[in-house]
């Protein structure tokens, strides 16, 4: 595609922004192909974009004009470490910089059994949900979630939460968010375990109060708790003489 036909194919505004690797432009084509026939605008080049300032620039207006980017994360840009869409990766994440948390723009999309945990993307992109689209087959479900988050008329709030219930495909919760789960998981357990303690404690408290001492075993318990080992007791004096004098 040429400077001229990428012009012509200028993304209005509200558009979707599909990034991908050259070799992952079948899947691409697909995604694209539901999006449009449901009515979502989608800038899609054929080829991926090498080198020149004019390439550059274009690119850097429609990531910067587009309302969401979607970006496909596969093995092959896994096995990458140098790739044009890399350089349209960053300049999303740079456009967030100026973002309110809140507003839905980054997509991450994998087209196969590629893991989120340890996978090659910004950082940004573990932050948000992943959708599985094996091969770029895009079900009902993903196209009306994009629908949601494009709508003007959904609060970026109700918008992605929306998106959460209209897909059906597995949440894979990012590293950060499964070592942030597994930390309250452990403060649980000890504050239940903690509790559970205190009332055994508490429980038997009752019943040992509850045994009424005499008053000889009371002065029992109390003499052995305070007269020292090396003492002398004294004992009360029985009269055992005929007149009792």
């Amino acid at each position: 595609m040429g400077v001229e036909s990428l012009k012509a194919a200028s993304t209005p505004t509200g558009s979707v922004f599909l990034s991908y690797a050259s070799q992952d432009a079948e899947a691409a084509q697909r995604i694209c192909a539901a999006l449009r026939l449901a009515g979502v605008e989608v800038w899609f080049d054929q080829s991926e974009l090498k080198g020149g300032d004019a390439w550059d620039q274009q690119i850097r207006e429609r990531i910067h004009d587009c309302r969401l980017f979607i970006a496909l994360i596969s093995a092959h840009t896994e096995a990458r470490d140098e790739g044009y869409f890399r350089h349209e990766w960053k300049l999303a994440v740079e456009r967030t910089h100026h973002m309110s948390d809140k507003k839905p723009f980054l997509v991450p999309v994998v087209i196969d059994d590629t893991r989120e945990q340890g996978a090659s993307v910004p950082d940004k992109l573990h932050e948000v949900q992943w959708t599985r689209l094996r091969g770029g087959e895009t079900p009902p479900a993903f196209v009306e979630r994009i629908r949601r988050l494009l709508s003007p008329e959904l609060s970026p709030v109700s918008a992605v939460s929306g998106a959460a219930s209209a897909i059906r495909e597995p949440v894979y919760l990012s590293w950060h968010s499964r070592l942030a789960l597994l930390m309250m998981v452990g403060v649980a357990m000890v504050a239940a375990g903690y509790v559970a303690l205190d009332q055994l404690v508490l429980s038997k408290r009752p019943a040992q109060a509850g045994h009424a001492l005499t008053p000889a075993a009371q002065t029992a318990a109390t003499a052995q708790t305070i007269i020292p080992e090396k003492s002398i007791a004294v004992l009360p004096f029985a009269d055992m003489s005929e007149k009792h004098d």
